[in-house]
């Protein structure tokens, strides 16, 4: 089986996963994905062989539109997925206009946004199309995320390597998913391999 078709296996699996791309797609957003943790945490777990899914901290919905690339715009709709469903919270986030908060060029689309994002792991989207499947956005492929591997992108592994360090530390993944490698930003710009970190702040 590719990775591909055990991402989608594990997604669909979880009921509570399936209904938020559900909830999702009925916004009928261009270019919309749900992202980040949602994904990488369902994998995680799975290959922990937890029992429980672990709490999502909140539910990242991206989407790409100049249009309508304002805050407001992602506030209505994050109102609007609460007044849906008010036992998640959502984060809605037109990445159109997120190049601006993170300093980067203009995005062309939610899959090259994610491209600069901090962790390979992380930058994985899904969705469900009207016909019911379930569609993968993963811009670096899905090796790192299923062999536990955090491992920081090109972006932070070079000019904003000391935010990546930061995230490992704050975020302390490896206290819930003690089977993870993470690498050391520097290290893996030099292409020194994995070098274990040990992140000592608590998980947020």
């Amino acid at each position: 089986m590719s990775l591909h078709a055990k991402l989608c296996a594990i997604l669909t699996a979880e009921p509570l996963r399936l209904e938020v791309l559900r909830q999702v797609r009925d916004l009928n957003l261009p270019d919309c994905w749900v992202a980040a943790g949602f994904v990488r945490n369902a994998v995680w777990d799975h290959l922990h062989g937890f029992s429980a899914p672990t709490p999502l901290a909140d539910i990242d919905v991206l989407w790409f539109d100049p249009a309508q690339a304002s805050a407001e715009a992602d506030a209505r709709l994050e109102q609007a997925l609460r007044r849906a469903d008010n036992r998640h919270n959502w984060s809605v986030k037109n990445q159109a206009r997120m190049h601006l908060r993170n300093a980067d060029l203009p995005y062309a689309s939610t899959t090259d946004a994610m491209r600069y994002w901090c962790e390979t792991a992380t930058a994985v989207g899904a969705r469900l199309n009207p016909a019911d499947q379930l569609e993968i956005a993963a811009p670096f492929g899905l090796d790192d995320l299923f062999q536990l591997l955090v491992r920081p992108t090109p972006r932070f592994a070079d000019d904003k390597q000391t935010i990546y360090a930061e995230r490992l530390r704050t975020k302390n993944w490896p206290a819930t998913w003690p089977k993870l490698r993470c690498v050391e930003a520097a290290r893996a710009e030099r292409g020194q391999g994995e070098a274990p970190v040990n992140p000592y702040a608590s998980k947020d």
